[in-house]
């Protein structure tokens, strides 16, 4: 059975990909702090041009106003900064890589069932797997483990062609050789 190495390698994939979102939620915490700093400071803003730029009932300098101003103003950029760390994890390693595994597992499964030549067989399951490989998995190293030399690899496109060229030629091979019964390698 050759697809059976793309079921198995998809099931491990999966739960490593899917193990990425409890690292998103520990992200968050540091989220909901940052986002009540923010609030801080852009409220007091708010409530300073409310009080006509006075506080406790005395008139703010400009300094003043510009150092309440640039607190509101970092506070939005760190802000903004952990918000992009958590969707360059969710809308890249985690969602490409649940995605891909999940192929895998269907694309396991349907070479189960054609019934093509042994070599095109492996070079389909191999397609898949090495596609992942080297676009989610890349991208997983990355984006979560800071490896800059996998976003070269990752540039190069390769992985994404690999995937598209496996399933341009897996539905050929569904269309020559699909059987209603498990096929033997």
């Amino acid at each position: 059975m050759i697809g059976k190495k793309n079921i198995v390698f998809g099931f491990i994939f999966l739960a490593f990909t899917a193990a990425l979102g409890a690292k998103m939620v520990n992200m968050y915490e540091e989220y909901g702090s940052v986002s009540a700093e923010k609030q801080a400071h852009v409220g007091r803003l708010a409530q300073l041009k409310v009080d006509g730029f006075e506080e406790q009932l005395e008139p703010l300098d400009a300094k003043q106003i510009a150092m309440a101003n640039t607190d509101g103003i970092l506070s939005m950029s760190k802000l903004s900064n952990v918000e992009f760390g958590i969707d360059f994890i969710k809308g890249g390693p985690h969602a490409h890589g649940n995605l891909e595994a999940l192929l895998n597992i269907v694309a396991g499964f349907i070479l189960c069932f054609v019934s093509i030549a042994a070599w095109q067989k492996q070079l389909l399951s191999w397609g898949f797997i090495l596609g992942t490989v080297l676009h989610a998995g890349m991208m997983t190293l990355e984006r979560v483990f800071d490896m800059a030399w996998a976003g070269q690899v990752l540039q190069t496109g390769i992985g994404p062609i690999l995937i598209l060229a496996s399933l341009f030629f897996m539905g050929i091979a569904v269309a020559m050789g699909f059987k209603t019964e498990m096929v033997k390698d």
